[in-house]
């Protein structure tokens, strides 16, 4: 019954993350709530090795289908590969749950604001150019990096949000380049968790299989019905993360 749960919810976190970000909050829960006696850095790296794979699938998929701003993007990755790095680093030294109680306020502040700007992310219009790109998207690679690597939930949601708002992507373009800043992200932690024993290789192959299967179905979705939709989906997946977060910070 534990490989049927943690592999339904890996499907299920893959599909959602592949369209917009925050397949933490269906995987993650689902192991800590499956296996309530093992260590969270544990729990967390296992969550890394399956949602790597489809990330990766899903950044294959999009890539072929949209145009990524590469040159903007590639300081992005790399500071938000380092940032990564370092938050799980300190995950494995500092107990992460103080955060549980600042999260959903943060959340519910991003959700009112898309919900008041309606014309938010519906048209890509990039905002800047060259070096002023780059920059801005290296910031966001390392700030939401680290909080990847140190906790997670909402990681590509913050992703998309801070393209969309920052960057003047729309939601379509904001979520391909998220997936690959987030790959990024989830190499950097898989690394640092493997390195440190914090995995359960007999759970990864399943897991990932699972959670690639859950991505081509979501790239395929979003692919299909373009940004109005994955506004929609980026909404419903922040209002779940505002209640599953609210929930565990009482």
């Amino acid at each position: 019954m534990e490989w049927i749960v943690v592999t339904l919810a890996s499907a299920l976190a893959g599909m959602v993350d592949a369209i917009v970000g925050g397949g933490g909050l269906i995987l993650l829960p689902a192991l800590f709530a499956v296996f309530p006696g093992a260590a969270p850095a544990t729990l967390f790296g296992t969550n890394k090795s399956a949602a790597i794979w489809g990330t990766a699938v899903a950044s294959w998929q999009y890539s072929r289908r949209v145009a990524v701003r590469w040159s903007a993007l590639w300081p992005g990755i790399a500071a938000a590969f380092a940032g990564a790095f370092a938050g799980a680093w300190s995950v494995t030294l500092i107990d992460p749950s103080f955060l549980r109680k600042l999260l959903p306020l943060i959340l519910l502040v991003l959700l009112v604001y898309t919900l008041a700007k309606k014309e938010l992310g519906r048209t890509h219009a990039p905002l800047f150019q060259g070096r002023q790109e780059q920059w801005r998207t290296a910031a966001i690679g390392a700030v939401i990096g680290f909080y990847d690597g140190f906790f997670g939930p909402g990681t590509g949601s913050f992703f998309v949000f801070l393209l969309v708002r920052t960057l003047g992507y729309d939601f379509l373009n904001a979520s391909v380049s998220a997936k690959l800043l987030n790959l990024s992200t989830n190499i950097a932690a898989l690394l640092l968790f493997a390195a440190k024993g914090h995995i359960w290789w007999h759970f990864a192959v399943p897991l990932a299989l699972a959670n690639v299967l859950g991505s081509v179905l979501g790239s395929w979705l979003a692919l299909r019905h373009g940004t109005g939709f994955v506004r929609v989906i980026f909404i419903v997946v922040v209002g779940g993360l505002i209640v599953k977060t609210g929930m565990d910070a009482i």
